[in-house]
């Protein structure tokens, strides 16, 4: 018998002074059983930093064609296209054929320069492409606030955020790498 996904209620307060984007959100995720708890966090930072109208999350790792969240316009053309993680090149190529701006936030403990310095040459040619490196230490305490119910109040000024729960604060500077 296969597992199924957790599904876990969400409540956002955005304060994203950088953009001037100032939200309530009541969002429910549904974490895949492969899917860790710092993924999942993460997932949910990638949401807030790119948030704007029609983003939305996609099927994610139930979908090999589809990214974590992902902005249609009306003609249903990919205008945003948001990847986590440390992907192939191969497919940031195919994110960046089919999306008019790619933005990907790598994470993971020791891996990300080493994957940055395989990669970094061979993606300085896709101009629509973004790339965020996230410090490994804040998003695996971000795992901590995991529950079946998060609140979440996130506030991002200068380039800086900080996720805070009922118990928790976390500090984030992320680096743009491209």
């Amino acid at each position: 018998m296969a597992l199924k996904s957790t599904i876990i209620k969400t409540h956002l307060s955005i304060s994203d002074m950088d953009r001037h984007v100032y939200q309530d959100l009541s969002l429910t995720l549904a974490q895949h059983p492969s899917e860790t708890e710092q993924r999942l966090m993460v997932r949910i930072l990638a949401y807030v930093l790119q948030f704007q109208e029609r983003l939305e999350f996609t099927k994610g790792l139930c979908a090999d064609d589809e990214p974590e969240v992902w902005v249609k316009n009306y003609s249903d053309e990919i205008e945003l296209w948001v990847e986590l993680g440390l992907p192939e090149e191969k497919r940031l190529k195919k994110a960046c054929n089919r999306a008019k701006n790619v933005v990907l936030y790598t994470y993971g403990e020791n891996s990300q320069p080493i994957w940055w310095q395989k990669n970094q040459q061979k993606l300085a040619s896709y101009q629509n492409l973004t790339v965020i490196s996230l410090p490994y230490e804040a998003t695996a305490q971000l795992a901590n606030m995991v529950s079946r119910a998060i609140t979440l109040t996130i506030t991002i000024q200068d380039g800086e955020i900080w996720f805070s729960d009922e118990q928790n604060s976390v500090h984030i500077i992320p680096q743009q790498l491209k």
